[in-house]
């Protein structure tokens, strides 16, 4: 089955009849939920199967949520646990295989959660690293303010998620740690130099380049391409994410609605797919802009649909993890932050 080269978000807890017939007529690749479209497990998961059904009924679609834990949890008590942010796992005791475990044990957790109601992604790991004086919009959600330990714990939850038949999104990449700015609200700028890039915001990317999803930081780099950011810049684009990172995973867009953007949804969409996005990620369920983003979207194919079918080919059946552990990582971790 064709699936067009957009993600996109739904507007409340069940489908639309227009969300239906849109959905049926333009087959996104997928489709993420926030916590607006949440109200109960057996609700979630009748509004996953009535809009896989409406796109093609095939399950050959991302389903995806931002479930990082911490701020970002779309999926909170009191049917789902609360989970602890990335930087809790900094603070465990002992030795840094304790804090890779504990990692790995709540990102397990957290997508047995996610597979019971029918997801097959979310976005994280962020992979960020944050220095001294940046927008907190990052803050607490990276694992660590060093690369080695955003590496270690970023790769102990990208492995807990697919364990349990959940994609990773490692994000944003090629990093967002240095932003003075949240991207939500204004284009972050970052002047430093590319060696100085490559050493500490890049290198977690480089590292983990085998996780099979990526989301782009909507951030200028002056030292790659003064004139875009990273979403809708074919250089940095080509020449950092595909080239020095050597990344060949499935590559969407962050949020086209983000003010860091200038253009219209539409606009952004097709930006972002021109610089060498694979996949162009709408959120805000606003049926209008959609259908722009809809217009704006070429059917997968080439390199795109091949890195597509490549990450939905890895969502494998949860394997059996120990349930007490990983309750007791997550405690843990929650009693160690505060």
């Amino acid at each position: 089955m064709t699936r067009r080269a957009f993600i996109c978000g739904l507007a409340g807890h069940s489908l639309k009849p227009e969300e239906r017939a849109f959905l049926s007529d333009t087959r996104p690749a997928g489709i993420i939920l926030f916590a607006r479209n949440v109200d109960s497990p057996k609700q979630v998961a009748a509004l996953i199967d009535e809009a896989q059904d409406a796109a093609g009924g095939d399950g050959r679609m991302i389903v995806m949520v931002d479930q990082e834990g911490g701020r970002v949890q779309r999926l909170r008590e009191p049917h789902w646990p609360k989970y602890p942010p990335a930087r809790a796992f900094c603070a465990i005791e002992g030795a840094d295989e304790n804090r890779a475990e504990a990692a790995n044990l709540c990102a397990q957790a957290m997508a047995a959660d996610l597979a019971a109601l029918g997801f097959n992604t979310t976005a994280a790991p962020v992979l960020d690293v944050p220095i001294p004086g940046a927008a907190n919009i990052i803050g607490d959600r990276a694992y660590g303010e060093d690369v080695e330990t955003v590496i270690a714990l970023g790769r102990a939850v990208a492995d807990g998620l697919l364990a349990q038949g959940i994609l990773p999104i490692m994000k944003h990449i090629p990093g967002h740690g240095r932003a003075m700015a949240d991207s939500h609200l204004a284009l972050p700028v970052v002047h430093t130099p590319l060696a100085e890039l490559e050493a500490h915001d890049f290198a977690p990317f480089r590292a983990l380049n085998d996780i099979p999803m990526a989301m782009t930081a909507h951030v200028v780099f002056t030292a790659v391409d003064p004139a875009a950011p990273v979403t809708v810049s074919a250089k940095a684009i080509r020449e950092v994410i595909r080239g020095y990172i050597g990344f060949d995973g499935l590559l969407m867009s962050d949020d086209l609605t983000m003010k860091a953007l200038k253009g219209t949804p539409g606009e952004n969409a097709r930006a972002a797919l021109a610089a060498g996005c694979d996949l162009a990620l709408h959120c805000t369920g606003d049926l209008d802009e959609m259908c722009a983003v809809a217009a704006a979207s070429p059917v997968l194919e080439g390199d795109a649909r091949r890195r597509f079918e490549s990450a939905l080919a890895l969502v494998k059946t949860p394997q059996s993890f120990d349930v007490a552990a990983a309750e007791e990582a997550r405690a843990k971790s929650l009693v160690e932050r505060i």
